[in-house]
């Protein structure tokens, strides 16, 4: 009886062992709460002080992780105004001189304790010692580099409940390999330091899984089957073997599992290859494409380790299926196939904001710009966001990413040590850090399938130690997609000539430029960064930037935000301004000329590497965005409101367009899709100043192949009085709707380019062609019916659009303000702007603002424009 009494009572002492079994918290924490910052100059204490738990931060300031100093100061108020005038000049360098402290607070549950646990940061500038609850868990001997990511085991010096972490930063000097910008703004006072990308804490039972990646193949010449092959490490933190599976599952039903046994303390890659697994052949996969050509179609992967019932450590991933790879024309040039299509890449070059303190919003409006002016790429220079974000993003918005390092590297006057012909990165210690950032960049992005070129080179290309590192990288890393030595035209010892081009323009050219220039950044091959030079700015941002007293007439207070270098002036735009247009009279003449000139110029360069593709193979607008307010390179400018060169760039690449070309005079039909369309017919009519028609051509269209660019026609010479003459565009479809319609001021006296003085900023222009007639148009006031909804977040406006007088209502600019303050609304998307309406025209245009953007307050909609009431 006794026997029974103890066999029983310790099988119940078994089931209660197993009911109390610990399990695993799995879990990825984000700290972005709860942090503090001050400088070390001002703390009165020690490191070991600082970082000990109980130490008294009442007089820090609040911080922002992801972020940095200059960042968390203006977000507080420390320094307002920070971009008007010259203000930026006079934050003292000296208070970044010394490191500052960023220190956290964060709970931790007893259960997380009982499984591994790791701190992960994805990015601190540049140098920093990094403690937990008072143990040293790097010192900034270690810890140094931008774009480094590293991960440290704390699971011995996690507490239950609150802990405290503490990172000491220093900035980067001169010849550290670092985040940065060039010659499109100054660089911040902090020189970015922080934390400037997130940082987590991650809890796992014994055996974790990290750096999962799916590697799709595609057969491309059916598409109808994929290959995919998914790999993960496993480690075993704890001090015996562990025995489970690893797990995974696939949309659509596909579930994968792998044996797996590790040592105490053991990593080991465990990889799901087709071969082996025939569920990981794919027919009829729904294929990831860019926005313009198809849709971006995204999967999604689950790993868990599975210890007996326990799941150790369980991770998810998207991806997507595609394949990108790189050709050459037979004239030697570099272009790109997406899913074995041929892709004319039209993008523009990405920077983020200076203090590094975009939010997600701001992001995902910049995205969805690219969308609304039809491009299908961005070029960052440098691996910017603060998080995976971005990237996310632009998976699931069908926009290519292509990726690399800066030219902040390789020019001495940016980098602080001389250069040479392969930069400025020469010593052992800084081809350390380049190579092991290539490497966390690599894996930290390579699952997006937006990214599609590595950049490893920007003006330069590394010298052959530095890319020998590189390309091992890769080849351990990643092969899924095309890389790129340099931006600029060179030829690697290694990888041969990169076949790319970077011979300008960057300041401003007529548009007649890109149609006849063929030595230098014409449409021919692949132009990595181009543009027609400045973008001046809407009144409204100019007025943040610059003081009241110095709005007009342009002097050298608005040179503080033109760019460095070459274009720190207007010179070329503002003399083309006063010879194609007339000499502006005021400030409100010298903006609507100035939108014009953006709008014309945006819209002649994406049309003239449409209409010679693929012969022109890639353009990319330098640049894109704004990482402050300024007056060069922006398609919409700091404040999320577009300039002229916005409107151009979305008229230019709409799905299906009619367009001028410069070069030959001539019509021609272009269809930026993947499809083959219906049947259209073409109508170009001609019109003098007074709008007597010239001449009118109507031309059946049996139909456009996929990315066809069809010439239709010549325009005979043009002779009116005062050379300016109208040319309307209009494509319509077989039930008579406008499908495109496109409208040009043209001069019978053309521009002439100087190419004999052409380098690789601008070529100068000899003679300009005469539009003075614009300034003659009278006003005209229109008729217009605004419809207002709101709906899911957004407040939308229909806006019909009439011209019920005789003249001409040029270049007419529609706005949503706020009708409180009067203040424009960004972002903000129409389905076009800067429209032109002949007498009699009706256009009805569709945009919408977000509802939170107006801050409680009705919609204003306004209409303007060159000489619109």
């Amino acid at each position: 009886m006794k026997s029974c009494f103890s066999l029983l009572f310790l099988g119940m002492l078994c089931l209660q062992s197993k009911a109390q079994q610990a399990i695993p918290v799995i879990q990825d924490k984000i700290l972005n709460q709860h942090w503090y910052m001050q400088s070390s100059d001002s703390t009165g204490a020690t490191d070991e002080q600082v970082a000990a738990p109980g130490f008294n931060t009442d007089k820090w300031y609040p911080a922002r992780v992801p972020g940095t100093v200059m960042g968390g100061l203006v977000a507080l108020g420390q320094y307002k105004d920070l971009f008007m005038s010259n203000n930026l000049e006079k934050v003292p360098d000296t208070l970044f001189a010394h490191p500052w402290w960023f220190r956290n607070t964060f709970s931790v549950p007893a259960a997380a304790l009982k499984g591994a646990a790791r701190l992960e940061f994805n990015g601190i500038n540049y140098r920093a010692s990094i403690w937990l609850n008072g143990h040293l868990l790097a010192d900034a001997d270690s810890v140094r580099g931008g774009f480094r990511r590293f991960t440290f085991e704390v699971g011995p010096y996690l507490k239950a409940g609150e802990n405290i972490l503490a990172v000491k930063v220093t900035r980067p000097g001169p010849g550290d390999p670092t985040l940065g910008f060039v010659d499109w703004n100054p660089s911040p006072p902090d020189h970015s330091l922080g934390i400037w990308r997130d940082v987590h804490l991650i809890t796992s039972g014994a055996v974790s899984i990290t750096q999962p990646f799916v590697a799709p193949g595609l057969d491309t010449a059916t598409l109808n089957k994929a290959a995919l092959t998914i790999s993960a490490l496993l480690t075993n933190h704890s001090k015996q073997t562990v025995t489970g599976i690893l797990k995974g599952s696939i949309d659509g039903g596909i579930a994968l599992s792998q044996p797996v046994s590790l040592q105490a303390g053991e990593t080991k890659e465990v990889v799901f290859t087709p071969a082996q697994y025939k569920q990981l052949e794919i027919s009829h996969p729904r294929i990831w494409w860019t926005q313009d050509l198809g849709k971006p179609a995204l999967y999604h992967l689950r790993l868990s380790f599975v210890n007996g019932k326990t799941v150790e450590d369980s991770t998810r991933l998207r991806f997507g299926i595609r394949s990108v790879t790189d050709y050459f024309t037979p004239e030697g040039r570099r272009g790109y196939k997406l899913n074995g299509k041929n892709i004319l890449i039209k993008g523009g070059g990405w920077a983020d904001r200076m203090l590094l303190d975009a939010d997600t919003a701001y992001e995902e409006a910049g995205m969805d710009y690219a969308v609304q002016m039809h491009l299908n790429t961005i070029r960052m220079e440098g691996f910017w966001g603060n998080n995976h974000h971005l990237y996310d993003l632009a998976d699931e918005k069908g926009l290519l990413i292509m990726i690399g390092y800066s030219a902040g590297w390789e020019w001495s006057n940016f980098f602080g040590v001389p250069d040479d012909l392969y930069g400025a990165i020469s010593k052992p210690e800084q081809m350390y850090i380049a190579a092991t950032s290539w490497r966390d960049q690599v894996i930290w992005l390579r699952n997006h399938p937006s990214v599609s070129v590595w950049m490893y080179g920007s003006d330069k290309i590394p010298r052959p130690a530095l890319e020998q590192q590189y390309i091992d990288i890769l080849k351990k890393y990643d092969t899924t997609r095309p890389v790129l030595s340099s931006a600029q035209e060179h030829t690697s010892t290694l990888t041969g000539p990169s076949a790319v081009k970077m011979r300008g323009p960057y300041d401003y050219v007529p548009p007649d430029y890109w149609y006849i220039d063929t030595t230098l950044g014409g449409a021919f091959g692949f132009n990595t960064e181009t543009g027609p030079g400045p973008q001046v700015p809407v009144l409204e941002t100019l007025q943040k930037m610059i003081d009241p007293d110095s709005l007009w007439p342009v002097s050298s207070a608005w040179m503080f935000h033109a760019a460095k270098g070459d274009f720190h002036n207007l010179t070329a735009y503002d003399s083309a301004m006063d010879m194609r247009l007339g000499k502006a009279k005021d400030l409100t003449d010298y903006l609507r000329k100035a939108q014009y000139l953006n709008y014309e110029g945006m819209r002649a360069m994406y049309e003239a590497f449409e209409t010679n593709r693929f012969k022109a193979t890639g353009i990319i607008q330098w640049m894109y965005n704004s990482a402050w307010p300024k007056l060069w390179w922006q398609l919409y400018d700091y404040y999320l409101l577009p300039t002229g060169a916005f409107y151009g760039a979305q008229k230019a690449n709409e799905p299906v367009h009619m367009a001028y070309d410069y070069g030959k005079h001539a019509v021609t039909v272009l269809n930026n899709t993947n499809q083959t369309t219906v049947a259209y017919t073409a109508i170009a009519t001609g019109y003098d100043p007074k709008l007597n028609m010239i001449f009118e051509k109507q031309i059946p269209i049996s139909g456009l192949t996929a990315q066809q660019s069809l010439s239709l026609f010549e325009i005979p010479s043009i002779a009116v009085a005062g050379n300016t003459w109208f040319l309307n565009l209009q494509l319509k479809d077989e039930k008579g709707k406008i499908v495109s319609r496109n409208f040009y001021a043209l001069s019978t006296k053309e521009d002439v380019l100087n190419t004999k003085r052409g380098n690789w900023y601008i070529t100068p222009i000899s003679e300009y062609a005469d539009l003075s007639a614009l300034q003659e148009l009278p006003p005209v006031k229109l008729n217009n019916t605004v419809v207002v909804t709101a709906l899911h977040g957004q407040t939308k406006v229909s806006v019909q659009l009439s011209n019920p007088s005789s003249h001409l209502a040029f270049m007419t600019h529609v706005d949503i303000r706020n009708a409180a303050t009067k203040e424009p609304v960004g972002p903000v998307f129409w389905s076009e702007n800067d429209v032109t309406l002949l007498p009699g025209d009706t256009i009805i245009l569709q945009g919408y603002v977000y509802t939170k953007d107006l801050h409680g307050q009705q919609p204003l909609v306004t209409v303007g424009g060159w000489n619109a009431n």
